[in-house]
């Protein structure tokens, strides 16, 4: 199981990705799964993945391939030919349906789930940042103002604070404080997910440059902010009055 979360909002865009791919007592391991798809000039764009590794491998590589000509004669179909972030989803979500259905083949009767849901973000050119959440079928939808998140894999834990404490005029210091908020909540309860964290911000501000981050157990910003937020939960749970009905 993962984690991951991508903020979509008037200052910019944050995507947050765990990197724990198994969990147990023995047995646990890391992999990337914040991926840079496309970093030329103008051009940025960033994916987060949750489900089958084999799956988002064989995706990313037929992105770095190129996907198959849509006529005889035309070229190869790249990232940094689309013209937008939308055709650049269209793109994207069509490789994950060709992957899913490639490894999927070898996967029958064994029990192994093929699905990958993705966190697509970025811009092309002179457009505004944007951002997907992709489905394992290849269809995706686009983040809206009204609800400026979108998370994949285990999402229960995080979701709440999000809910509560993100708008689309929050500024990306206190979107990335609340984004790290929803990955402590969610790995107090859930030990599939954990450390360390990748991080990319991207302000909207072209002349501001991306922040990018790996958040390890060592961080000292991270391990404040779970110490603090635990300790303010306590206070605030405190603060509540009790249930008058108790004392009936």
């Amino acid at each position: 199981m993962t984690y991951c979360v991508g903020m979509s909002l008037e200052e910019g865009l944050v995507i947050i990705a765990d990197t724990r791919t198994n969990a147990g007592v023995d047995n646990v391991s890391t992999y990337k799964k914040l991926h840079t798809l496309l970093d030329e000039e103008q051009d940025l764009v960033v994916a987060a993945s949750a489900g089958s590794l084999s799956v988002t491998q064989a995706m990313l590589s037929i992105l770095k391939e190129g996907l198959e000509p849509q006529f005889e004669g035309a070229p190869r179909r790249f990232l940094y030919l689309a013209p937008s972030m939308f055709r650049v989803a269209e793109l994207v979500g069509e490789a994950l349906s060709i992957a899913r259905r490639e490894v999927g083949r070898t996967l029958d009767g064994t029990g192994i789930n093929a699905d990958v849901s993705l966190l697509l973000g970025g811009r092309m050119g002179d457009e505004p940042l944007k951002l997907y959440l992709i489905y394992s079928e290849g269809n995706f939808i686009e983040t809206q103002q009204d609800c400026p998140y979108a998370q994949i894999g285990e999402l229960k834990y995080g979701k709440p604070v999000l809910d509560r404490a993100l708008q689309w005029d929050s500024p990306l210091d206190e979107a990335v404080k609340v984004g790290l908020i929803s990955f402590d909540s969610t790995m107090r309860s859930n030990l599939s997910v954990g450390l360390p964290l990748d991080m990319i911000v991207i302000p909207s501000d072209r002349d501001r440059a991306p922040i990018r981050r790996r958040i390890d157990a060592h961080d000292e910003y991270f391990r404040m902010l779970s110490a603090m937020w635990g300790r303010l939960l306590n206070e605030a749970r405190h603060q509540v009055p009790d249930p008058p009905f108790m004392r009936e």
